[in-house]
């Protein structure tokens, strides 16, 4: 698999404090560039934005998955399965709830896959996974 280049995702937040500390403490990120309206975080090598939006309120969409109800949108990143294991540690430490608790997805089969869900003190609903064999990201068989 070719390295990934990063990507970069701006969304929005209502209190920028707020996303520091969740964004910075909890999930780690360290901090780039910002503004008194935005801030950069280098998610696992990725490039998010925290833009203020005060008037900011999460989407109430929800597709079945699984057995689940997957929040959409959603975004997040692939990891490593012990970096998966740690960062579920690290968010269940810090008291965030869990909209859908660590468990792994679609066992037994090509797409199987550890996954999480859970929000940002906005309402931005994030999604982390972890394949044993990430070249089986794609997986169709």
């Amino acid at each position: 698999m070719p390295e990934l280049a990063p990507f970069h995702l701006a969304f929005p937040v209502h209190d920028l404090a707020a996303a520091r500390g969740f964004y910075g403490n909890v999930l780690g990120c360290p901090e780039g560039r910002s503004s008194e309206e935005w801030i950069d975080f280098d998610l696992f090598g990725h490039q998010i934005v925290a833009h203020l939006d005060p008037a900011m309120r999460p989407a109430a969409l929800s597709n079945p998955v699984d057995g689940h109800d997957v929040p959409v949108p959603h975004f997040g990143i692939v990891l490593d399965w012990d970096d998966f294991d740690a960062l579920a540690a690290r968010v269940a430490g810090a008291g965030i709830a869990f909209e859908i608790a660590p468990y792994v997805r679609f066992e037994g089969q090509p797409g199987e896959q550890a996954t999480m869900f859970f929000r940002d003190p906005s309402g931005n609903a994030l999604e982390f996974k972890a394949f044993r064999d990430r070249s089986r990201l794609f997986a169709t068989e």
